[in-house]
């Protein structure tokens, strides 16, 4: 059964929240995020990449970048930028993106359900990822990115959800993507303990994204545990032996493609390669800048021209009980990019690069005009999907999803 409990939010003062919030540090190139900062000194992200504090250059991973978080995140509580609820409260986090809104519960969940399965996993992580999390969590004895959680929806949640959406939010600002965020506190004793009630009879919850710093969290809680188990005080009560999430039901949210692009065709000429294709797929002209409309197909962007791929009906069928080798990503990874391009470990070439679908199919044709040779747009990956993999103890293909709008960091933080 799910322990998902109320928490003590430090947050930003509500005049500030516009200004702190930030998208998560991964959604980031070094460069990107250097500029970033520079242009909003006030962003969670000056804390969340504390590197952009240094000249460019310097080592992401010195003790000294680790210790400017810290020092930033202590410097911004002490100044009123943030503040702290006295009280352990879930929280109502809602955001709107082109009219389609999804709002999530924001609590701490035990990181014994992450160990025990409850917490069901659908990526590996990298361990330098990991470590990196991990060292910022320690750094700053906070929790500072909410890992993005699914459970399959229900009524008595929809019901507290809806009520409480009546109230008056502690926070309602635009973000400058266009997206509307409205944040509200659950003090009311009897919620939260209805809500408590309602996750318990869960025996699954999901991790749509944030596997990283949920490992971390993890890894940070285990050895926080056994240093307090050798000095006698372990409780099983310690903040640490909990993880900050926003959770969400399955039937609002949207995952939106995971495109990828290819910078060399493995030897290959153009023609051969294109002779290539039409055997492992089969392959139509566009007249325009398409997006694939159903499971089973892919759009190609080749040598400045848009193709239909479609999978072939037998090679689709022999995969079609096997929740990992019937994804889209899986296809194309088994029928081309491996046994064509070569691309054995999509984690590790470096010939294959992803770009989420928010960018849109222009971003693959300037890739194309720019550093790379050929696209691929995918349909995107359902939630069923995930639950399917996730059920089943496996795991995706990396880049198999992409979540839209993404959460924001530094609107809640859980000290550990």
């Amino acid at each position: 059964m799910a322990t998902v409990i109320p928490f003590s939010c430090v947050r930003p003062a509500a005049d500030l929240a516009h200004t702190v919030a930030a998208l998560p540090y991964d959604v980031y190139s070094g460069d990107e995020a250097r500029d970033f900062v520079a242009s909003h000194p006030r962003s969670f992200l000056a804390i969340d990449r504390p590197e952009t504090a240094f000249p460019k250059g310097t080592d992401m991973y010195s003790a000294a970048v680790y210790e400017k978080a810290a020092e930033l995140l202590n410097e911004w509580m002490q100044d009123g930028t943030f503040l702290t609820d006295s009280e352990h409260c879930y929280y109502l986090y809602e955001l709107t993106m082109n009219g389609r809104t999804q709002t999530g519960i924001v609590a701490c969940v035990s990181i014994d359900d992450y160990i025990n399965g409850v917490v069901k996993k659908h990526e590996n992580t990298r361990a330098d990822k990991e470590e990196d999390r991990v060292r910022h969590v320690t750094a700053c004895a906070a929790q500072t990115g909410p890992i993005f959680l699914a459970y399959r929806a229900r009524e008595e949640i929809r019901t507290i959800v809806d009520t409480v959406k009546q109230t008056t939010p502690l926070y309602d600002f635009t973000s400058e993507d266009g997206i509307r965020h409205r944040v509200f506190r659950i003090a009311d004793t009897a919620q939260i303990v209805a809500l408590q009630s309602a996750f318990s009879g869960m025996n699954r919850i999901y991790i749509a994204d944030g596997h990283h710093r949920a490992a971390s969290a993890v890894r940070t809680g285990l050895k926080r545990r056994e240093e307090d188990r050798l000095l006698g005080t372990h409780t099983g009560k310690e903040e640490y032996n909990y993880f900050l999430s926003v959770l969400f039901p399955d039937e609002e949210l949207m995952i939106m493609d995971y495109n990828r692009v290819i910078k060399e065709l493995n030897g290959f000429t153009e023609e051969t390669f294109f002779e290539k294709v039409n055997e492992v797929f089969e392959v139509t002209e566009l007249s325009g800048c398409t997006k694939p409309a159903a499971k089973g197909e892919f759009t190609m962007f080749f040598r400045d021209q848009w193709f239909l791929c479609k999978i072939k009906a037998s090679d689709y069928a022999a995969v079609s009980s096997d929740p990992v080798a019937s994804l889209d990503v899986s296809l194309l990874q088994n029928l081309l990019l491996d046994p064509v391009l070569g691309i054995k470990d999509p984690r590790t070439d470096k010939r294959i690069d992803f770009v989420g679908g928010i960018r849109g199919l222009s971003e693959l044709e300037r890739r194309c005009h720019t550093d790379c040779k050929v696209a691929f747009a995918l349909y995107p990956t359902s939630i069923q999907e995930l639950f399917d993999v996730a059920d089943a103890g496996l795991l995706m293909p990396p880049k198999s999803t992409w979540f839209e709008p993404k959460l924001r960091s530094g609107l809640f933080l859980h000290q550990i």
